[in-house]
């Protein structure tokens, strides 16, 4: 990652540079762990592409390695795979979220539990954190 350093007498042309490298910047999408995250959740390419809200050739395409997406949907892909973009993008070997992104009128009510963990103190968060576990171990054992 880069830093901005800016001086007064060249701002603009410092943050011309930085710009044009960051909107330039070749992000490799490793296709068979694109593939391997789609099948490990068990999802069809063209369910997957529903998930995205990417058309189903648009994802065929990244699949297939002949288009590059968008760092943004990357992010997206990440998030729908439940992996994360560093695995995806070759920058980690571990394909556990770093992130998870929440949609209000995708998911409200996970939502909600976030929000009310957001205005709780510790203690309380932990007390959910415990319960949600126990709920968990009691769905794998049903």
């Amino acid at each position: 990652m880069r830093v901005l350093i800016i001086y007064s007498d060249q701002s603009f042309l410092y943050i011309m540079i930085f710009l044009r490298e960051l909107l330039t910047m070749n992000v490799s999408l490793n296709i068979s762990r694109l593939k391997e995250c789609r099948e490990k959740i068990g999802i069809s390419k063209l369910e997957a592409a529903k998930r995205m809200q990417l058309s189903q050739p648009a994802y065929l395409r990244y699949e297939a390695g002949t288009r590059i997406p968008s760092i943004q949907t990357i992010t997206v892909i990440a998030n729908v795979l439940n992996t994360s973009v560093e695995y995806l993008t070759d920058q980690s070997d571990d394909p556990m979220p770093v992130s998870y992104t929440i949609s209000k009128t995708a998911d409200p009510e996970l939502f909600e539990i976030i929000n009310i963990c957001k205005m709780s103190n510790d203690n309380m968060i932990k007390r959910l954190s415990t319960y949600a576990a126990k709920l968990s171990e009691q769905k794998s054992i049903k």
